[in-house]
């Protein structure tokens, strides 16, 4: 935070989530590993459809994945890829800015200040003087020599790019006056945004599908490009060709700004909501689909917004409250959200990944890792843990080291158990010598970590454990490995099972199982090992079921 003017304190880096983001909430990210996932530190979803991804690991690799339209991967070709690719040309740049256009082309800044693109070229996006597309990232320093790049933002197919010393410099599609040069030519490489920002140090930027946002030092917000929506927020629909202030936030100091495809978000130092622009979806969040072409407070009953949301190729715009509670309104899933609605997520980036259409995200994601850990992941971490227990159970001449206060929460047995009146209250080991050491350990696991990892031969075992313990959850659970590992070799033996410990559903599919592959199962050994009484009993049912006609 800076103090720059008397009474307005500005943020000078893009806000970047605090919260530890579970980034599987996007579908292309479903894919990977538990562990690949906890090595991201950064991650971006974009594209037309989503479809594409860029992630940034804890030892600043890069790497994409995905689609791949108009080499936006930069993988230095064409091919599609549903793993991930490394981009051995930025490996070890810790990127601290990253944006996207719609063809995709990608801006991507590092913490030296260099500013690399790549991908859809069609217009001189990249910066780079030509129209040929960006197969692989290529450095921009035209005119951008001893600057430092500090952030990026990309619209349709213009670039923005602010440095360290407060200049705007743009390149790109010129169309409606989104590069800020004073006339529509595209402008092939990047070039300084003067005119009434000459002399103000921008701290933000912000871009729409063909319009410009820029945030000064100063909390004044400057705007320029297309404005048939009113986008601009200047009280008309024309376009400008070069930046012109809001004068309508006269009075207000802007912390953050933020472009939807044709409507802008604008949050002050008091924790004030502005919105104006496009609303056919409601994306103003004032209660009707009517444009608006200058700012209109929303949200003006709810507590101090703390943070505000929305990207250039979605109609979805989201807040977030400074006791967490995050909003949503415009184009969610189809549905057009006239008023901010409150939701049960905890950051506006879920907003994006489950309800905007594409579901990209509006920003670079940080995922945060620390040290904390959640309730669960301490007990799944204290297991078996000698530091810490106070009892331990012998089991086949080997130790399990568990905490009574845990056992006496989560299981009525060890309640009952504990209590004064029995023995082993007063214990500090007891023998277990019904059960075999990977059942009962299992069984202890499940009580810390509520999951069970067990083959099927010992999920009989466990299943035997949980029926005598009165442990039904645990039991389903048995019930539902043995399913998924019953084989013609061992599904008389797993029928059995279910019959001797009363497991009537698990039973049931043992059964129908068996009958399906008669001849095979009654080959086994398992089949001519069992009892008398249960054979002939099978017989009948099996004859009942039809096995032995014709």
């Amino acid at each position: 935070w800076l103090e720059l003017v008397p009474g307005c304190v500005v943020q000078v880096a893009v806000i970047s989530s605090i919260a530890m983001v579970d980034v599987s909430k996007w579908p292309l990210f479903t894919l990977m590993s538990a562990q690949e996932i906890a090595s991201i530190r950064q991650a971006c979803v974009f594209g037309t459809s989503a479809n594409e991804a860029i992630y940034i690991t804890h030892d600043d690799e890069v790497y994409v994945f995905g689609l791949n339209c108009s080499n936006c991967l930069g993988t230095g070709d064409s091919q599609s890829t549903i793993v991930p690719k490394k981009l051995d040309c930025l490996s070890g740049k810790k990127v601290v800015s990253l944006s996207y256009g719609s063809g995709p082309h990608v801006l991507l800044a590092t913490d030296e200040g260099e500013l690399f693109a790549w991908g859809h070229n069609g217009y001189s996006q990249l910066g780079n003087g030509t129209t040929n597309q960006g197969v692989s990232p290529v450095l921009v320093s035209t005119n951008l020599q001893n600057k430092r790049v500090i952030e990026v933002a990309c619209g349709s197919h213009h670039s923005l790019a602010l440095s360290h010393d407060g200049e705007v410099f743009a390149w790109g599609y010129n169309n409606c006056g989104q590069v800020g040069s004073g006339s529509t030519a595209n402008q092939p490489t990047p070039r300084k945004v003067s005119n009434c920002l000459q002399n103000k140090a921008v701290v933000s930027i912000a871009c729409g599908q063909t319009s410009s946002m820029a945030v000064s030092d100063n909390g004044e917000v400057y705007g320029w490009g297309y404005n048939g929506n009113g986008q601009l927020g200047l009280g008309n629909n024309g376009n400008q060709l070069t930046p012109c202030r809001l004068a309508a936030l006269q009075g207000l100091c802007v912390l953050q700004i933020a472009s939807g495809y044709a409507h802008s978000l604008a949050l002050t130092d008091e924790g004030l909501l502005y919105a104006w622009g496009a609303n056919t979806y409601g994306q103003l969040g004032t209660g009707n689909k009517s444009n608006q072409m200058s700012p209109v407070q929303v949200m003006a009953e709810k507590e101090r917004i703390v943070e505000i949301a929305a990207c250039h190729s979605t109609h979805t715009s989201a807040a977030k409250t400074q006791s967490g509670q995050v909003y949503m309104w415009g184009q969610c899933r189809g549905q057009s959200i006239v008023l901010p609605h409150l939701t049960h997520f905890s950051c506006t980036d879920d907003v994006f990944a489950c309800f905007a259409t594409p579901s990209v995200m509006w920003r670079l994601l940080s995922v945060e890792h620390d040290d904390f850990l959640t309730v669960a992941q301490s007990l799944k971490k204290e297991f078996d843990s000698p530091e810490t227990s106070d009892l331990k159970f012998s089991v086949d001449g080997k130790f399990i080291h568990v905490h009574k206060a845990v056992l006496k929460i989560r299981c009525e047995h060890f309640r009952s158990m504990f209590q004064s009146h029995w023995n082993e209250d007063m214990k500090e080991v007891i023998e277990i010598d019904q059960f075999s050491y990977p059942v009962y350990r299992s069984f202890l696991e499940f009580l810390y970590t509520d999951t069970v990892d067990l083959p099927p031969e010992d999920a009989i075992g466990l299943l035997d454990l949980a029926t005598s313990y009165c442990e039904n959850r645990l039991k389903r659970l048995c019930q539902h490995i043995i399913k998924r590992g019953i084989t013609v070799e061992n599904a008389f033996s797993l029928l059995s099972a279910a019959v001797r410990y009363d497991a009537e559903d698990l039973e049931e599919f043992c059964f129908k199982f068996c009958v399906n592959h008669l001849t095979e199962v009654t080959q086994t050994a398992a089949f001519w090992q069992i009892d008398g009484n249960m054979l002939k009993e099978f017989i009948c049912r099996a004859s009942r079921c039809g096995a032995f006609k014709n």
